[in-house]
Order: C-alpha cells, then sequence, then structure tokens
C-alpha cells in the first residue's frame, strides 16, 4: 500500500507515534503528512500558508482527524472540508480517544465517513490501524478513482 498520502490530523506527540508505528507495523507504506492543529490540516488541504501552491485537487487517500485540537477543532475542520465543493468527498475518518456520544453524533452530522475510538491498548491500536488501512486504502473506491 503506497499511493496516495494519508493526513494526519493529531496534536499529541505521543498519539502521533503510536499511529505511524500503528501503520508500519502493518506495512501501510503511504506517506503521512502530518497536520498538528486545524489550522496547519486546513492550510494542507487549502494550498494555503506553508503549503501555498500545494495542488488541491490532489487528495490524499484518507484524512485521520482527531477532535481535540488547537486553534481550530477537529469538528470545525470536518465543517470546512464538507463545505468546500473541491474536497468535500474527500474521505475523513475521525479517530480520537473520545467517547463521548455528543461528538459522535455531531462527526457524523457534519459528515464524517467512519468514527474511530482509539484503542488504549497498543496491540488493538495496531489491528485498528491495519483495519483502517485495509479498507481506506485498498477497498475504499472513491469518487474520484
Amino acid at each position: 500500500m503506497s499511493e496516495k498520502a494519508i493526513l494526519l490530523v493529531e496534536d499529541n506527540p505521543d498519539d502521533e507515534l503510536l499511529t505511524l508505528e500503528a501503520l508500519e507495523a502493518n506495512r501501510i507504506g503511504n506517506n503521512v503528512i502530518v497536520a498538528r492543529n486545524g489550522v496547519e490540516a486546513l492550510d494542507f488541504l487549502f494550498g494555503e500558508g506553508a503549503y501555498a501552491g500545494r495542488d488541491v485537487m490532489d487528495w490524499p487517500a484518507v484524512v485521520l482527524l482527531d477532535l481535540k485540537l488547537p486553534k481550530i477543532d477537529g469538528l470545525e475542520v470536518l465543517r470546512r472540508i464538507r463545505a468546500d465543493e473541491r474536497i468535500r468527498q474527500l474521505p475523513v475518518v475521525i479517530l480520537t480517544s473520545s467517547n463521548e456520544e455528543e461528538d459522535r453524533l455531531k462527526g457524523y452530522t457534519l459528515g464524517a465517513n467512519s468514527y474511530v475510538r482509539k484503542p488504549v491498548d497498543f496491540d488493538q491500536f495496531v489491528r485498528a490501524a491495519g483495519q483502517l488501512g485495509l479498507y481506506w486504502l485498498l477497498l475504499n473506491e472513491t469518487p474520484r478513482g
């Protein structure tokens, strides 16, 4: 698995490392772009700031989006993705430690493709990352092919 990039939006360095290690353990070789806050994620997606000039039509295969982010939270990032015609069909998986029913409801209401709670156990997290990779990088067919 190593074609399209994955956009990981995660502010916690430990969770970032855990996610990267879990992807590697599952031999998911896609390039992973890490945005550490909501502003950085939106800059990447819309080709602004440090990513000025980036082709916004070159979508990542999937966005793995944490909810509790600095500057702009994950739900607002999702809202802005779904509000923009150029990228509204981009697959977005909420990957969070939040078990709040309200977060799940808001996430799906705003158009999340999936809501995955981060397992606390590393082995469970590795399995979950493998399943996410298999589905979103190999099995899922996006409207953009």
